[in-house]
This record gives C-alpha cells, structure tokens and sequence, in this order.
C-alpha cells in the first residue's frame, strides 16, 4: 500500500513534542473572522494562543474514544474546510489552538485525533502512538475520511476540503492525499516523504510543503527529491526549504523568535496564498 512507504519512525520527531494536557470543552459559538496582516502570524505559533473557543467532538463513529476538535467561523457561511493533523504526540492544545486561528481566517477546522485520545508525554509514548498508528494504516485513512464525510455533510461548509499536518501529521496528510476520498488540498510541513513519481501520480491537486535546512528527517536531499518527483508527476508544487531551522520550527516560533519569526512568517504567507487559490477559488 502506498501509505506505508510514508510512516517510519525517525529520531527527529522529538523536536515536535510538547506537555500533554487534558482540558475540557463545552459546545462554544462561532469564532470572530480576525485574518492576520501581511506582517502577522497566527498567534498559536508564537506562543500567543488564547483561550479555547472551540468544542470537541467524535466524528469517527468507529472509534468511540476519538476525540476531534471543531473550530467554526462566525456566521452562517459557507466556509472552506481544513483537517489538520497532529504531530506524534497527539492532539495537544498547540494544535487546538491553531485550529481556532483558522476559523478566524475563515476556515471550519477540524483537528484530526488520530490516537483515540490519548496523548504521549515522553518520547517512548509518542513512538508507541506513533507506531501503533503506523501499523493500522487502513483504520488512519479511514479516521480521515470519515473527518472529510463529517465536514461535507454540513451546511455551512462550501464543499472543499483541505488536509495538512506537522510531523508525523505532514506524512499523515501526504498518505491521505494519495489513499484517501477527494479533497482539494494538501499541505505538508516536514512530514515523512516520498519520491515516485508513479506513486505522486495519484494526486489531484497542487501540494504545499514547509521544509527546514537543518532537519534530517526529512533532509533537503529528500525535499528535493521529493519535489523532482512530483514534477515528473506534472503535480503543481510550492514547496520551500528554509535556512537556519530545523524540524519542528514552523508551530513554535516563540522557541526562537530571533531565528524561526521570518522563515515563519513567509511559510505563513505562502500557505495563506495556497489556501485561498485552492479552497476559495
């Protein structure tokens, strides 16, 4: 199968691992539309992330112990749609609270729970996690899909549908982009990748990639292996390898504000552009 030439575990993953916390949710309103600036970030990701306004939910009927996130605009819509995938730690506030910044962009955001709840908090448990997942590939997709089936169902979401993810999420959104039900993007920051372009093929729309110089996993010779595949392919690409970070940067930039804040903002700016030409357009 395809999706498993996407999932091996590798060292660099712990730079993505942040403290599990278990927080309860009530059923919230819709989150005020507030786009950043050109010159702004979401504020999850330089350590400004507020209160949660958002509610949990289990959109995998199959699994009674997952545990999604929805974050919704204000307004009745119709919105574009985004499932955004965890590292290998789990579903943690970090990504919770990134999933209301998107609905402030405008965007209904369902932050994917791919570990039935549960969360790692050490590195020992994020690669059991991790693993676990990795064997059970058909049951991934599935989690998914059924993610993608929930948001079209609604009717305040206009029918497109993107995917994106950090880490292990960013192979996890690859592996969707070519096994699971159709959806309009894919956006990837320094997940597991791949270089066939056979296998490439199979995608349908232009992928988003955020890479960092100083990462091993994946390194910049895999990046561009990566990209050279998918243009073999002939699959539209914006893909960038930043100098001077490594892996891990992009979701917490108030690690390094010095070094991450400009490569951070222009990944930002690039994926607020890739969004708006495949959801909205």
């Amino acid at each position: 199968m395809r999706s498993l030439i996407l999932l091996a575990c590798f060292v660099l993953l712990s730079a993505c691992a942040e403290p599990a916390s278990e927080p309860e949710y009530d059923t919230a309103p819709g989150i005020a539309l507030a786009q950043t600036a050109d010159t702004e970030m979401p504020p999850a990701i330089i350590g400004n992330g507020g209160e949660l306004e958002g509610t949990d939910l289990n959109y995998f009927e199959t699994d009674p112990a997952n545990l999604g996130y929805l974050a919704t605009p204000e307004g009745d819509g119709p919105f574009p749609a985004l499932i955004i995938i965890h590292e290998w730690n789990g579903l943690t506030d970090r990504v919770r609270q990134l999933a209301d910044d998107f609905a402030a962009e405008g965007y209904i955001t369902l932050a994917a729970d791919l570990y039935s709840g549960q969360v790692g908090t050490n590195r020992d448990e994020n690669v059991a996690l991790m693993t676990a997942a990795g064997e059970d590939m058909p049951t991934v997709i599935a989690n998914l899909n059924a993610a993608t089936a929930f948001l079209r169902s609604r009717d305040d979401v206009t029918g497109k549908i993107g995917a994106m993810g950090w880490c292990f999420g960013g192979g996890i959104a690859l592996s969707f982009g070519l096994d699971g039900v159709n959806h309009e993007a894919t956006a990837i920051f320094y997940g597991r990748l791949i270089d066939d372009p056979e296998v490439l093929a199979h995608v349908d729309h232009e992928i988003y990639g955020t890479f960092a110089r100083l990462d091993g996993g994946p390194a910049p010779a895999q990046v561009e292996a990566f990209e050279a595949a998918l243009n073999s392919a002939g699959i539209e690409n914006d893909l960038h390898i930043y100098d001077d970070v490594d892996h891990g940067f992009w979701l917490r930039i108030d690690q390094d504000m010095d070094v991450r804040a400009e490569p951070g903002l222009d990944a930002w700016t690039r994926l607020k552009a890739y969004l708006d030409r495949t959801l909205r357009s």
